[in-house]
């Protein structure tokens, strides 16, 4: 890693306070398989918070040390594409040794893209120029032990009523917006 420092600070919206998460626990057919999924975006990470009954919403804040860690960067093209929909797949882990994956959400919340996919309605190429649409967002997985061993716990933030209402008002622009370039896409296809 170039630059001063190799440590970065992390966010990870849930409903418990994470000091010690567990990179085993979650989904294995995730974007980037099974680890602990964090951005270095606070404002992203407060796009993900959402209200559970009898829960409070958090934001657990870390810092992690890149020193000495394997870290694979995916840029939002094919091989990024392969990557995700080998995961959601429950194919072989391209990057078994990674100890952490850095690279965009695919942007498929509203629509199944890769669903869509191999139900075999859309090509895969056809199926990269939708899931290109919409906002760049970056998530960074922590895949082992190690990385999860450099990752600090910092503090856990419980959002409010009003934060979690006035993100989800930004949430449905986002999402409106979204719709709008999709469906202008799916025109072209």
């Amino acid at each position: 890693m170039s630059g001063e420092s190799s440590k970065i600070t992390l966010y990870h919206t849930g409903y418990l306070k994470l000091p010690n998460p567990d990179v085993h626990y979650g989904r294995v057919n995730a974007d980037f398989g099974q680890g602990f999924y964090t951005t270095d975006d606070h404002a992203f990470s407060l796009r993900w918070a959402r209200e559970k009954k009898g829960s409070d919403t958090i934001i657990n804040q870390y810092v992690l040390d890149q020193s000495g860690l394997k870290i694979q960067v995916l840029e939002r093209n094919a091989n990024w594409f392969d990557y995700i929909y080998r995961n959601r797949n429950r194919l072989p882990d391209r990057y078994p040794d990674a100890d952490v994956i850095i690279g965009p959400i695919a942007n498929d919340t509203l629509f199944d893209t890769m669903g869509v996919i191999t139900s075999g309605l859309l090509s895969p190429e056809d199926s990269l120029k939708l899931l290109m649409v919409g906002p760049k967002y970056s998530q960074i997985v922590l895949k082992s032990e190690k990385a999860a061993s450099q990752l600090n716990w910092v503090d856990a933030q419980v959002l409010s009523k009003e934060e979690l209402d006035r993100h989800k008002t930004l949430v449905a622009a986002e999402e409106e917006t979204f719709l709008n370039e999709f469906a202008q896409v799916m025109e072209t296809l």
